[in-house]
């Protein structure tokens, strides 16, 4: 699988996966985006960047849906925030969908919590 952006032909494995975190720019995020049908805001924003500054940061912590609804309620300052919310942003998974559209490998990990 591949994407085209910006007239660069972007490599991805199977499942949409960035084979190098390099390729990745907010183009092909937005590409990637829209061909899950998503529009991003700045809240998808929010989470793309924490996400990648997880996972490039900090040797390649990729946060699991709870460890990233507790940092979307600090970064938002809204301790009411809940996970519909963020299925409401990604409702393939916050953290897959989110990382595949941050240009992040896929995460082995099983489940949301």
């Amino acid at each position: 699988m591949h994407y085209e952006v910006e007239g660069k032909t972007i490599e991805a494995d199977a499942n949409g996966y960035l084979l190098n975190i390099e390729d990745w720019n907010a183009a092909v995020a937005e590409q990637i985006a829209a061909q899950d049908e998503l529009t991003l805001t700045a809240k998808h924003w929010d989470l793309i960047n924490y996400l990648r500054d997880e996972f490039i940061n900090n040797r390649g912590n990729q946060p699991n849906t709870r460890t990233i609804l507790k940092a979307m309620q600090k970064a938002w300052d809204d301790k009411s925030l809940e996970n519909k919310t963020l299925y409401e942003l990604f409702p393939k998974d916050p953290s897959k969908q989110g990382g595949r559209i941050a240009g992040l490998p896929e995460s082995r990990r099983k489940g949301g919590y």
